[in-house]
């Protein structure tokens, strides 16, 4: 017979009644455990059950005092949980593995504390306490503290709570202090070996991830699905990748649909994209991460109405897929590319009717479609009916004021975004507000903005030479450039100004300095010439051309394109 939610409830609920009170606690326990899950009636019985052995002085026993605090933190009542750890008469390694794991699984930071209280109890930890503890801690000086109670107390040659340091370590980035325990162990197993090669891949760090699948194909250790999806998310060559599609063919895994899923993105990000689609077509499984994968792939490599085919499939298919925000954020974004506001408009009433526009990634997406596609007033319908707006929002809204050259509504919506000081702005927020200052001539403002960054950066450089150089300040632009080293970008933009006001000087100087980095570029000659014309030195116009004719640079003919 197979047991439902109703089934337990009722087992539950008879134990309570017949006076087996233990019985229906272990019994809940258990149900949650199968992945069952629980409802109102459940709880509201063991909440009973709990008060009836409170009465008949069954809390003495650690057993039940386990299971009612485990109960609890099921049903995610830590305060009660905790209440009843702190009120136990009788407290065993059991009872503190189950509240440090009860704290750690939702993420509490508590778990540390009652780690310490467990140790100043003169309780020896288990390595179960350890793999609990290790992913409570959010810093590298707590990991290493709690590392170091792992040596004193024997286990750090175990192996599962050597796999859980490393995983801890990875997570602050200390890759060097993971390695260090991976060459350590002299048991690996294959979560070992996953985990190294997966903290080297958060990481970014591609060659390390294939070197150490090497030597682990080299012990001979069987791969699964999480070892490949780890590799195949690593920044491989093209060659790689192949080599690791033969060996998921190899093992056997090709039928598992997260590794099918990471192959589609992994061929997509080569350009690879009637590959990604033959493994896309052959999946024997798809879920929604499958069909995004491909939509986005298409979408990445310039095939945007290929991309819309996959979607309206997506919608039409016989198993229930529903789009999520990552989604219908794609979908958006092939609006913009392919500048249709009308599609834009459908995919926004699709958000709304499944009730998606509570999603902020949502919102951030339609600002942006909405002021690309030309209608940046519904840009700021979108962001003010938004309830929750991330650093993203703001940015976006920014940017649509600069896109439609709405300097001084920008500089208003940066400082509205300050005042509120909910949410704080990032290098990409001052980069936005300084481009909207520079294409509408607002000097006073993007100098005071400037000089409210703490460290500016070479973007935030570019931009105050853009707006000093729109601006005619082409000195003070000259200035931060030899002041700051701009790139190549920030260079054109002084020298264009250069051109526009007749600046010779400035002008040649600027010229010199893309030489250095660009020379084979015909435009630099061309700039150059005309502001030799401008200034009606036709010899050295003339003599600038022919040195752009012996370099090699040739000028691109002017084209446009049109679809039919």
């Amino acid at each position: 017979m197979e047991k439902n939610l109703i089934s337990w409830n009722a087992m539950i609920t008879g134990c309570k009644e017949n006076g087996f009170h233990g019985t229906s606690i272990e019994l809940f326990r258990e149900m949650h455990g199968l992945g069952v899950g629980h409802d109102k009636f459940g709880f509201a019985t063991v909440l009973s059950v709990h008060s009836l052995v409170v009465k008949a002085g069954f809390l003495s026993a650690s057993s039940v005092v386990n299971a009612v605090i485990t109960m609890y933190f099921n049903g995610r009542v830590v305060c009660d949980a905790c209440l009843v750890f702190e009120e136990a008469c009788v407290r065993d390694q059991v009872t503190f593995n189950v509240v440090i794991d009860g704290l750690a699984g939702l993420k509490r930071g508590e778990s540390l504390l009652v780690f310490r209280e467990m140790l100043e109890a003169g309780l020896r930890p288990t390595d179960l306490t350890f793999v609990s503890v290790m992913s409570s801690c959010s810093c590298a000086d707590v990991g290493h503290q709690v590392h170091g109670v792992a040596i004193k107390t024997g286990y750090e040659e175990y192996t599962l709570v050597s796999n859980s340091m490393m995983s801890m370590y990875s997570s602050f980035d200390d890759l060097v202090a993971a390695r260090k325990v991976f060459e350590s162990l002299e048991e690996k197993d294959l979560v070992t070996w996953n985990t190294m090669i997966s903290g080297y891949n958060q990481a970014r760090l591609g060659e390390c991830v294939m070197l150490v699948y090497k030597r682990f194909h080299r012990v001979g250790v069987k791969p699964d699905e999480f070892t490949f999806g780890s590799l195949l998310a690593s920044s491989l060559d093209l060659d790689a990748l192949e080599m690791v599609q033969a060996c998921v063919i190899k093992y056997g895994l090709s039928s598992k649909m997260e590794v099918s899923n990471a192959l589609i993105s992994a061929y997509s990000k080569h350009g690879e994209i009637a590959k990604a689609d033959l493994i896309f077509e052959g999946a024997l499984k798809k879920n929604l991460i499958s069909w995004n994968a491909m939509i986005s792939g298409f979408y990445h490599n310039g095939l945007p109405f290929e991309g819309l085919k996959r979607f309206s499939r997506l919608l039409e298919t016989e198993v229930l897929v529903l789009p999520d925000a990552y989604t219908l954020s794609i979908l958006l974004s092939i609006c913009v590319n392919t500048s249709s506001l009308m599609l834009g408009k459908q995919a926004h009433a699709y958000v709304i009717r499944h009730g998606l526009f509570k999603e902020t990634l949502i919102g951030n997406a339609l600002i942006n479609m909405y002021s690309q596609c030309g209608t940046v007033q519904k840009s700021l319908q979108v962001f003010s009916q938004m309830s929750e707006k991330d650093v993203v929002s703001w940015n976006s809204l920014i940017s649509a004021h600069a896109r439609h050259g709405e300097g001084e509504s920008a500089v208003v919506t940066f400082k509205t975004m300050q005042e509120e000081g909910k949410v704080d702005a990032d290098a990409a927020t001052f980069t936005a507000v300084l481009s909207a200052c520079s294409h509408s001539g607002l000097v006073k403002e993007g100098l005071e903005i400037f000089s409210s960054i703490v460290k500016p950066n070479a973007d935030h450089f570019s931009c105050l030479v853009d707006l000093l150089g729109r601006a005619g300040y082409l000195d003070e632009a000259g200035s931060l450039v030899k002041m700051s080293g701009c790139r190549v970008d920030a260079l054109w933009g002084l020298f264009s100004a250069c051109a526009a006001h007749g600046d010779l000087k400035l002008g040649k100087m600027v010229a010199r300095l893309i030489m250095e980095q660009e020379k084979d570029d015909p435009s630099v000659y061309v700039q150059l010439s005309n502001i030799y014309a401008g200034a009606g030195l036709w010899k050295e116009a003339e003599e600038t051309r022919e040195a752009m004719n012996m370099t090699g640079a040739m000028k691109q003919r002017g084209c446009s394109w049109m679809r039919l």
